[in-house]
Order: C-alpha cells, then structure tokens, then sequence
C-alpha cells in the first residue's frame, strides 16, 4: 500500500507540474485548453465551468465553451493537455475540416507553438533546480572526509569484486579520491560502462583491483554498496515494554559494545542479537557525551525492540552556501545529472550497460517513491527532484508522441511554411504510441522480474 501511495503522489506531482507548463503557456500565448488530464484513457471525474464536477464521460452535446475540463483519467502514468486546432495524445482530428481559428494551436506563430510545447519540460528542469536549491540552502553539503571501507561481508558483491574490510581507497582510475563522495563519483558515476582501476591501502600494502565493465554490467546494483568507515549503530527508536526499553536504553543512544564485542555497523547487533534469545548480553553505549553500561536481555523472538541506523562518527566538512550561491550550486547539480543521465543512455545504446539498470517502471518508482519517504522528507524531495530532471531529458527526445517529437515537426513546419497533412500526423503519433507502449510493457516487465 505505502508503494501504492507514494507512486500516485510522487506521479502525480510530475505530471502536474509538467502538464501545468503547457497549459499555462497556452494561456499566455492566447490558445484554448480543452482539456487538462491526469492520467490517459476514460475519463474517471472531472470538473468544468458548464457542467460542474461529473463523474464519467461528459455528455455528448458537451460544448466546453472555451472553457477547460480538469480530469481524471483510468491509466496513471502521465497526463495530456488537449490544446485545440493540435493532434496530440487525444488523437482528435474534428477540427481538421474546418478553418483555422484564432484561438488554435494551429493558428498560432511558429514561435509560440514552440514555446508551449517546450514548457512542460522547462516546468521539469524548473522544479528540478528549485529543489536543490532549497536543499542546497538549508543543508549545504556534507562531506565525509574518509575513503576507508567499513565491514565487507564475504558472500557479498563487494567482497566478489575484490574489496576488504578497511582497504583505503587512494585513486580511481588514477584519479585521486580525498572524501568519499569522490570515491562513488569515479566508482559509480563517471566511469560506469569502463574498466575500472582502483588503487587502494590494504595492511600497508598498495593493491590495485580491476573491475571490467561486464562484471559492472552483471551486478545487482539494487543489492551492490560500500560501506565508509567509522561508523556506528545509531537508535531511532524504543518501543515500549521491550528488553531494550527495560534495560534503560533511549532513542538517540550509539552502541559502542555488544556481548563484549566492539560494534560499528548495524548488522553487526541483528547478528548477534538474533542468535542470543533468552541470554542477557552485556552493552556499551554512548549517549550524548557520557559512555554507559547495562545488560539487555534478548527475548525469545531474538529481538530486544529497537530500530536501528547507522551513524558516522568520523570526520566530517560542512560547507554552507548563501542564497544565490546555492542557485548556482543548483544549476551545475543539473547540468551535471544530466550529463550523468545522457552518458547512461549511451552506455545502454553501445550495450555497456545493461537495460534494466538505467530505465525503471512503475514498479520501480514506487519501491524507490517509498524508500526514499520512508528516508525522510528531504530523500524523497531529492527523488523527485531527479525524477523530475529525468522526465524532462526523456521528453525532449526527437521521439513521436513525446515533446521532443512535436518540437521537430513544428519545425520543420515553420521552415517550410506549411503544415504537414493531418494524415501524417496521426500515422507519425500512432506509430510512435505503439512504440511508446511496446517500451513499456518490455519495461514493466524488466521491473516484475527483478523482484
């Protein structure tokens, strides 16, 4: 249900934000907006000035007036705005045996037609930047001044490709890394699709290890990840009348001991929690400034009633940034995910990385809509953001049916100072819908099995 949920809020949001750009751009270029639609398909309810809020179709002899009709339609995974005299996604060619109105797309300068079928997107790269800005500006940036690993478990993905427990990282792919954000840059981002060399610190002993593009193009990048180092496990919460409650711990505590072992890691309390039921362990904590010992008794679930982080505990550079610098901040955080995203797309296209790691379905941006809510308001904000700037990459491609696709019909249309045959039009969107559906179901199918 919580995926549910989060898919409709967080769909919702882009294609509202989206389809308003159209719309309202329509509006100030003194085109008629028939229809405003979430969703494509039956029309589930709506409202409009003429017939009030309806639920269905509207009547047959519905004459809008001019006016729009706000909807809500049966498939949620995008929207549509019916500007009139334009064939678009409602494949609507009434108008095409009657004279230009003023008031039609068709009617309207080159110039404008352009502006309104671009502002969907220029809606999504703008909320795309006001988000990091905002982020930017209240957070800044923290920079976890470490390229140590923490705990590599054997059996991992990790562990598979060659890295240890506390190796430290010194350069990838002789790049120099300082913090880890660049560790994950150059590992992740930057030389994804490449063979990857990485220099590292092992018990005093430079190592290099090689990651070839196929094992990257293998991984389970859902189930792949580097842990820093210095860490510990943090307590988000007691529940009440628990083992660990009983045993005076409080929300907010680290765990520095368990069972007279050091822990730095969360897994590390589930492990030996869960194989202790019924025994009380000794613990260490540290709260606030003050270390603390006390004993917990596990119950015979193997739990003691707590949820549990992971908190770093070593270096750390703040770097706040003023108003207008976290604009700017902001602008390059867009230009340089999409770079990223125009690089992902290559990759897949050349075939160095595999399909189902860059495009995700509705599956998939329900299970990422709901872990990223789950991680706090300011992880699902930055999804958005990103989902939002990816929209808006995708929707510019010179593809039928998409922005992009009309942008270079208008285009063409201007230069050549006429329209294309309505005949055209429909053949060029059906064929691109087809397309457009086929993509998707192969990538609905892509989300199912990785499940």
């Amino acid at each position: 249900m919580d995926y549910i949920i989060y898919f409709v809020i967080t769909i919702g949001i882009l294609v509202f934000v989206h389809e308003f750009g159209h719309f309202a751009a329509a509006k100030l270029s003194k085109m008629r907006a028939d229809v405003f639609a979430i969703g494509f398909g039956k029309r589930l309810f709506g409202w409009n000035r003429i017939n009030g809020f309806t639920f269905g179709d509207l009547p047959k002899d519905h004459d809008g007036g001019g006016h729009t009709d706000y909807r809500v339609c049966l498939l949620p995974l995008g929207g549509y705005v019916k500007i009139a005299g334009m064939v678009d996604e409602s494949f609507d060619t009434e108008f095409a045996n009657q004279e230009p109105k003023p008031y039609e797309f068709r009617a309207r300068p080159t110039i404008l037609k352009l502006f309104v079928i671009t502002a969907g997107v220029m809606m999504n790269l703008t909320l795309s930047i006001l988000i990091f800005w905002v982020m930017n500006f209240m957070r800044g940036d923290q920079v976890i001044q470490t390229t140590e690993l923490g705990p590599v478990q054997q059996e991992s993905i990790s562990y598979d490709l060659g890295f240890r427990s506390h190796d430290e990282i010194l350069s990838i792919n002789g790049q120099p890394v300082a913090h880890w954000q660049e560790v994950i840059d150059h590992l992740l981002v930057e030389n994804i699709g490449s063979d990857v060399n990485v220099l590292l610190t092992r018990n005093n002993t430079d190592t290099t290890i090689t990651i070839t593009k196929a094992q990257f193009a293998a991984i389970d990048h859902e189930n792949f990840s580097l842990a820093y180092a210095h860490t510990r496990p943090f307590i988000g919460a007691v529940f009440e009348g628990t083992p660990a409650e009983i045993a005076g711990v409080k929300q907010g505590d680290i765990f520095l001991e368990l069972n007279n072992q050091s822990i730095t890691t969360d897994r590390e309390v589930i492990d030996i929690v869960s194989s202790h039921k019924n025994i009380e362990l000794p613990l260490v904590i540290l709260r606030d400034t003050d270390t603390l010992t006390t004993k917990v008794k596990v119950g015979d679930d193997g739990l003691i009633g707590i949820s549990l982080s992971t908190a770093y505990t070593g270096p750390v550079e703040f770097k706040p940034y003023g108003f207008f610098e976290s604009l700017g901040k902001s602008i390059s955080d867009v230009g340089a995910y999409t770079k990223l995203t125009l690089s992902m797309f290559k990759n897949v296209i050349v075939g160095d990385v595999a399909f189902n790691q860059v495009f995700g379905g509705p599956i998939k941006i329900a299970q990422f809509a709901a872990k990223s809510a789950d991680s706090g308001i300011a992880s699902f904000m930055f999804f958005i953001a990103m989902l939002s700037l990816s929209l808006a990459i995708i929707n510019i491609l010179p593809f039928p049916v998409l922005d992009g696709g009309h942008f270079v019909i208008i285009l063409l249309e201007g230069v050549a100072r006429r329209e294309l045959p309505i005949k055209i039009k429909i053949a060029i969107q059906n064929a691109g819908f087809i397309v457009l559906l086929l993509l998707m179901a192969f990538i609905i199918y892509n989300d199912i099995i990785s499940l």
